[in-house]
């Protein structure tokens, strides 16, 4: 796809984004936005990885939700020609078991606990995670922060504690609202969630740019 004013904009590190090589896990409301940016931005190595089909509910959030019944990522391959998809449920024993080592950046946009925690303590290093941002209305509250100081968050807040209980010590940040939630139930509203997916593929290009940074001051 076109991408001179990416070019523009990156320059000399616009080749090592088109180069970077990145898995996104979960393409809902968080995950398929940042597809969104990354594939605009030019990354050209993109793999997906979800399990589900698109639901009517998903239509108020979720990019390829007109199509209703239709796999979540062949039906994203036809909207984003190229990119590599993996039909799997994302559970405890997929990350155990699937390398992701050849990946330069894992973006985490799943909502399950045991899996979450599992990828934060083998992949922290790489790892660019969101925590919950459904039941949100205000996109300036979005903060990308170590785990262990994340509040108004009663998932996260779980995560917290399972990493605790594994004598997780490190500095991880997150993608993390500060608002308290404004809703009971599954309410959600893509100006929190879809911001929550466009804050991921920034902080992604980022930290491609930083580590190739990096490289050359060696």
């Amino acid at each position: 796809m076109p991408s001179s004013r990416s070019k523009l904009l990156f320059g000399e590190d616009f080749e090592v984004l088109q180069k970077a090589n990145i898995i996104i896990l979960g393409v809902g409301g968080v995950g398929g936005y940042a597809l969104d940016c990354l594939y605009r931005s030019g990354v050209q190595n993109i793999t997906i990885v979800d399990y589900d089909t698109f639901d009517i509910s998903n239509q108020n959030r979720q990019i390829g939700s007109d199509a209703v019944g239709f796999s979540k990522v062949e039906y994203l391959q036809k909207l984003y020609p190229n990119i590599k998809i993996i039909n799997e449920r994302i559970t405890f024993d997929w990350i155990d078991t699937f390398d992701m080592s050849s990946y330069d950046l894992i973006l985490d946009a799943i909502d399950d606990i045991r899996p979450k925690v599992k990828l934060i303590l083998k992949y922290y290093k790489k790892l660019i995670s969101s925590a919950g941002s459904a039941k949100r209305t205000d996109p300036t509250k979005i903060e990308y922060i170590n785990i262990f100081e994340t509040h108004n968050d009663k998932f996260i807040k779980i995560i917290r504690e399972d990493l605790k209980k594994a004598k997780f010590k490190k500095k991880f940040k997150v993608i993390f609202s500060s608002q308290e939630i404004q809703c009971d139930g599954m309410g959600s509203f893509v100006g929190v969630t879809g911001a929550f997916g466009l804050t991921m593929c920034s902080i992604a290009i980022q930290k491609i740019r930083d580590t190739h940074k990096r490289t050359l001051s060696k």
